[in-house]
């Protein structure tokens, strides 16, 4: 009874550990970041969109940087399971045994310094102890480890800025692309209507013997082309406004309200900055780039802590035990009186051949870090490739617009007086239909340059570490 009542009250005071560590544990995760603590809460969405609207919202909800957030916090747990390694580790153990012999008439049982006899068949035995044990020294691995998962956390906290950069990227060419499509909707509408009243006219001079049916057909044919065109151009603007939906994920069937600003010249023909200028600012602002400068240094210590295999290391141990056993005449507490012992002891590892294990170790840590330096050589240059291309096309569209601008003026007058001598039968359909689409191609030519500066435009200043603004 006195056994069970012991090991009742171990098993309490535990288990009461349990719950205290528990309690622990929640406070600790009450400390971790608000964005990981809340589940996914329905908000008021705007009534009418803007890019700084769509930003927001996907830096908030999408589900790839919530994730990249996640992997941040479980960066934050290694740093201090790192910083837990230099502290003693505490345990408790038992064992509890019942050993039967049924053709055994007397039986010996030692326990501690005392032979005990026993004529029972049936004995019972129980050990119980605390041990301790803490590694002195390890050749500085856990400090260095200590720095790497610092290192680390680093990294995880730069990849969700790299993951929002690449977010708001996105959302910034979808919503240029919208601005684009929803133009482009309105040019075919103009267009349509345009080829409906050549249409009505076309058969107002048929019926007045100026035109003929073949012509005529023809009119009917650009007609119901142009409503294809339309019908085309909207898909597109919807495929486009879905796309944005998904990345800022919304469902499908949620309704969403775009504010599609009016962009002027100025919009268009902004002064570009140098390309070094932005490749500069570029190298000290973007994540990618100090991620990988941490990966590196990270590396690095990776070979300090390879090296650390070739370093003895020292470590202590402490204990403290007792035991008891059936078929005596002490008491259970004369027992674990008399059974009490304990222990402390150091302990040196001198590493003398390890199977190569440590030489291994070294040669791909240092390998690694080539690894990391040539990611690092790579980074800088995609990074230059990225803002060099940018600028050539922002250059080339703003040379374009211009061009487009001019062809669009003089399309737009020569249609304008063929269309009026189509009106006086005095040209035919094969004219100002050819008119037509030459005025439809210029338009179109307009605003693909148009956009085209506009979005590369925003992603140069983007580079700089300047805010997407479109308005």
């Amino acid at each position: 009874m006195n056994v069970k009542r012991w090991t009742a009250m171990a098993v309490l005071y535990w288990a009461g550990q349990g719950f205290a560590g528990g309690a622990l544990y929640a406070q600790e995760i009450s400390a971790l970041p608000d964005s990981l603590q809340r589940q996914t809460e329905s908000s008021s969405l705007p009534e009418q969109w803007t890019l700084e609207d769509c930003i927001e919202y996907a830096l908030r909800e999408n589900i790839s940087l919530r994730k990249s957030r996640i992997n941040a916090a479980s960066s934050d747990v290694d740093v201090l399971t790192a910083k837990a390694a230099l502290f003693p580790n505490l345990s408790f153990s038992t064992s509890q045994n019942l050993v039967n012999r049924p053709y055994q008439e007397t039986g010996n049982t030692v326990s501690g310094t005392e032979i005990l006899r026993n004529n029972g068949k049936t004995s019972y035995n129980g050990n119980y102890g605390l041990n301790a044990q803490w590694t002195v020294y390890n050749g500085n691995k856990r400090t260095k480890t200590i720095e790497q998962e610092k290192l680390n956390n680093q990294i995880a906290e730069l990849d969700i800025s790299t993951t929002a950069n690449s977010i708001e990227e996105s959302i910034t060419q979808l919503y240029v692309q919208i601005l684009y499509a929803s133009e482009s909707v309105n040019v075919n509408r103009n267009t349509l209507a345009v080829s409906q009243a050549q249409c009505e006219r076309g058969k107002q001079l048929l019926a007045a013997g100026s035109l003929s049916k073949a012509d005529y057909a023809q009119l009917e044919a650009q007609v119901s082309s142009d409503n294809y065109q339309l019908v085309t151009s909207q898909a597109a603007l919807q495929d486009y406004k879905l796309q944005l939906k998904q990345l800022l994920e919304l469902s499908g069937d949620e309704e969403m309200s775009l504010y599609l600003p009016t962009l002027a010249d100025a919009d268009v023909l902004t002064a570009l900055p140098g390309k070094n200028e932005v490749y500069q600012t570029a190298l000290a602002t973007r994540p990618e780039i100090e991620s990988g400068q941490l990966s590196v240094a990270a590396s690095a210590l990776d070979i300090d802590i390879a090296k650390a295999g070739y370093i003895p290391t020292i470590s202590m141990s402490a204990g403290i035990g007792t035991n008891n056993t059936s078929g005596s005449d002490f008491t259970f507490a004369q027992q674990v009186k008399n059974g009490w012992n304990n222990s402390i002891g150091v302990s040196v590892n001198v590493p003398i051949f390890s199977n190569r294990q440590n030489k291994s170790a070294v040669q791909k840590a240092k390998l690694q870090y080539e690894s990391t330096q040539l990611d690092l050589l790579e980074k800088h240059k995609e990074l230059y490739k990225t803002i060099e291309g940018l600028w050539l096309d922002a250059n080339s569209a703003q040379q374009q617009y211009v061009a487009a601008q001019e062809k669009l003026r003089s399309t737009s007058t020569s249609f304008e007086l063929v269309n009026e001598q189509f009106n006086q039968g005095m040209k035919n359909t094969v004219e100002l239909l050819t008119e037509k689409n030459n005025l439809l191609s210029a338009q179109q030519e307009v605003l693909q340059a148009k956009y085209m500066a506009i979005l590369n435009m925003q992603l140069l200043n983007f580079y700089q570490g300047k805010a997407i603004c479109i308005e």
